[in-house]
């Protein structure tokens, strides 16, 4: 059982919604439109007048209240839904490994230049690979051990740009292991992250690594701590603003970002495009061509972020409106493309416009497929269109096949 289980398996079902409804910050019109139904529906659920739903209802209630076991929210036997948060991949026990390994007794010096040169080319090698997962699998390992190596043996000269360096490979770690079956591995990547960013004492990584660190707490179901260490970096960054280089701008739109996204999942509209429109005005200060390879900060993605953030906040005809203003084709990371065409699909369905999700959602597999085979929200959609309209059944098939859902 979920260790924020509030009462074993005695507690009613609608009271024990309601706990985890108001644990995710969400109020019943909101956590109502995220799951098609209205805010009396959840209302009735809650009191007892209605009965718990089927299976297909509380795999999208588990989902949308970031609930991993759908026996946290009924109080019975485990029924997990690894098939609506991916499968791991065949490389996360050896990254588990490398992420957990820290005996570095033989460790020989490492020459931190080129361990910077191999991580940015890492970097790259993400935003390039259509299966950007397996391209980090076979990278990560090594790069890892190499850090932490790094970490042990560099000399008080150099300590602090080891230490930069083995942040930023546990932020690279965490793009691999999110939306995976291994939530206690995110945690330590995300900490471990902070912790070394915090020694290099350099502010783009701090901030970097708050970004990471937001994510995590977030996905948690924990608003306020999600909120509170943005709001933290924002105040350490906002004083060097006016004179900010183009990596600590970017950072701190892509900060804004995040409170905005915090902001929508607990239905803060006014709060959440508040904070949009901070990022956007940041984006309009960078270079034209700039994309930061961390965050994915830059112009393009701002309509991108206005379609999530409208999603978030149930307002689908607003994201549908962002998405015909935003060319996925300039966003340059082929997985953060294909995860805009995701929430671009998000809006679609929630709208009942199942023919324009089931493209959309090939779009994406197209960009990466590897994002549609591991976000949970595209198995969703693809598994509530096998029993859609008719018409749309063999191409939701075709597209279950391609993720995994089915043999």
């Amino acid at each position: 059982m979920n260790r924020d289980d509030p009462a074993g398996s005695a507690m009613p079902f609608g009271e024990r919604l309601k706990y985890y409804r108001n644990r995710s910050g969400k109020s019943r019109a909101v956590l109502g439109g995220l799951v098609g139904k209205s805010e009396s529906w959840v209302k009735s659920v809650e009191t007892g007048r209605l009965q718990m739903p089927r299976l297909q209802t509380l795999l999208v209630l588990a989902e949308v209240l970031n609930i991993r076991d759908v026996a946290d929210l009924v109080g019975s036997q485990a029924l997990p839904i690894d098939n609506f948060r991916g499968p791991g991949h065949p490389a996360l026990v050896a990254v588990r490994k490398a992420v957990n390994t820290l005996t570095l007794a033989d460790a020989g010096e490492v020459n931190l230049a080129h361990l910077r040169l191999r991580l940015a080319d890492a970097w790259r090698i993400r935003h390039a690979s259509a299966n950007h997962r397996t391209a980090l699998g076979e990278l990560l390992p090594d790069l890892i051990t190499e850090a932490h190596a790094a970490v042990a043996t560099a000399d008080l000269a150099q300590r602090r740009e080891a230490y930069a360096i083995l942040a930023e490979v546990m932020n690279l770690s965490q793009m691999f292991a999110a939306y995976q079956p291994d939530g206690n591995l995110l945690w330590r990547i995300a900490e471990r992250g902070m912790m070394a960013a915090q020694e290099s004492g350099d502010r783009a990584t701090i901030a970097s690594a708050v970004w990471f660190m937001c994510q995590v707490h977030r996905d948690a179901g924990q608003w306020d701590d999600a909120a509170e260490i943005v709001d933290a970096a924002l105040a350490m960054l906002e004083p060097g603003l006016p004179d900010a280089q183009t990596d600590e701008l970017s950072l701190y739109g892509a900060l804004c970002f995040e409170s905005a996204y915090t902001a929508s999942r607990t239905g803060e509209s006014g709060l959440a495009w508040r904070m949009w429109d901070r990022a956007e005005a940041v984006a309009q200060r960078l270079p034209a061509d700039h994309y930061h390879p961390q965050t994915s900060f830059s112009r393009e993605i701002i309509g991108a972020h206005a379609v999530t953030a409208a999603v978030e906040l149930a307002q689908p005809g607003t994201a549908l409106g962002y998405a015909r203003h935003t060319d996925p084709a300039a966003i340059p990371s082929r997985p953060r493309r294909s995860r805009h065409m995701v929430e671009v699909a998000r809006a679609q369905h929630l709208r009942g416009e199942y023919a324009d999700t089931l493209a959309t959602l090939w779009a994406a597999h197209r960009s990466a497929p590897e994002t549609v085979r591991y976000n949970g929200y595209a198995r969703r959609m693809t598994m509530q269109l096998l029993e859609g309209p008719k018409p749309l059944r063999h191409g939701a098939g075709e597209l279950a096949a391609a993720v995994g859902l089915v043999d």
